[in-house]
């Protein structure tokens, strides 16, 4: 089949991109590993000992970089409805996060440690309809909130990718209700044509 001129485009940017050749360079899965390093840097979410839960983790680029910052003493559990290589240090869970079963099972794994930080850079596939993909992306970002509610200990941390537009700032309130301080982010490594950015919420409040 033949490609189309924006496909083309896209595959010339793609493999132009100084983040996605850096990636490679580095062994990185995706050029995405920037992004939450930059985040890292600036609001320190990850440090060696920690446990982190990393929703939607596929191809692995956060799962990588998490379990080099947690190190040998902490734990990383990237989770996916999609089958996921190894990643040295990780431990992986193929299924839907929003089921209960998969919760039980992320809750066996953990072996009663609490969870200090969670990361979510999911994001729909795009149909080319603004309006019903930004409603999806809203809903992912809710749906991970909900799953951080269930799992992060008292003054945990959450890192969330969301699109501005419809239910972005209804969803920043929500944030803003259960930690202490919410900060909105944009990456160097996030093209600036996208309307993602990274809401990052520090210190969970469980009763809030």
């Amino acid at each position: 089949m033949a490609r189309t001129r924006s496909s083309k485009a896209w595959l010339a940017e793609h493999f132009n991109d100084p983040y996605v050749k850096r990636a490679q360079q580095e062994g990185f899965r995706s050029r995405a590993v920037y992004k939450i390093e930059e985040i890292d840097r600036r609001d320190h979410l990850l440090r060696p000992g920690m446990v982190v839960v990393d929703l939607g983790a596929a191809p692995g680029g956060w799962s990588q970089y998490a379990v080099r910052r947690a190190g040998a003493s902490g734990l990383v559990v990237a989770l996916d409805i999609l089958p996921m290589e190894a990643i040295p240090g990780v431990e992986i869970l193929e299924g839907d996060f929003t089921e209960g079963a998969v919760v039980d099972r992320l809750f066996g794994r953990l072996e009663g440690r609490p969870v200090d930080l969670v990361i979510s850079d999911m994001a729909p596939n795009i149909s080319g309809i603004d309006s019903a993909d930004q409603a999806r992306a809203m809903y992912l970002a809710e749906l991970a909130l909900d799953f951080a509610i269930q799992v992060l200990r008292n003054g945990g941390d959450f890192l969330v990718k969301v699109f501005q537009g419809g239910g972005y700032q209804e969803f920043y309130r929500t944030m803003r209700g259960r930690f202490d301080r919410v900060v909105a982010r944009k990456p160097r490594a996030s093209r600036s044509r996208s309307r993602e950015i990274y809401l990052v919420g520090k210190g969970f409040r469980p009763g809030a």
